[in-house]
């Protein structure tokens, strides 16, 4: 049987924010204390392409804190590129730890299908 879920993603797994990083051969995430234009802020940093301050994650709050000003300092396609590598990471860390099998497959509009395996139904 398939399902097709939608995802509001929030980031609190340290793992899949590292795993995320590594997919998208970024720097390791950073946690402390990191520099935005706005102020000082703490949590996770990641520093995306081309972007002039980090993205720095509350994983209590689940949130993320930036500065892009629009997308003159960092474009939104670089944060929506890596909320989608975080949540494709933090779901197949699940279904590993439930011993389910996953696949991905890239589709032509830039989106990835994500299947999991649950038991001997795909």
């Amino acid at each position: 049987m398939s399902h097709i879920v939608e995802i509001k993603t929030q980031v609190r797994d340290p793992e899949a924010l590292r795993a995320a990083c590594r997919r998208l051969a970024l720097p390791e995430p950073v946690q402390g204390a990191a520099r935005l234009y706005s102020g000082i802020v703490t949590g996770w940093s990641v520093h995306l392409p081309n972007w002039k301050y980090p993205i720095v994650f509350d994983p209590a709050k689940g949130d993320a804190r930036f500065d892009n000003f629009q997308g003159f300092w960092g474009e939104q396609k670089q944060l929506d590129r890596f909320m989608q590598a975080y949540a494709i990471e933090k779901a197949k860390i699940e279904a590993r730890r439930k011993g389910y099998i996953t696949a991905e497959q890239q589709l032509a509009d830039g989106s990835i299908k994500l299947t999991v395996q649950v038991g001997g139904d795909a």
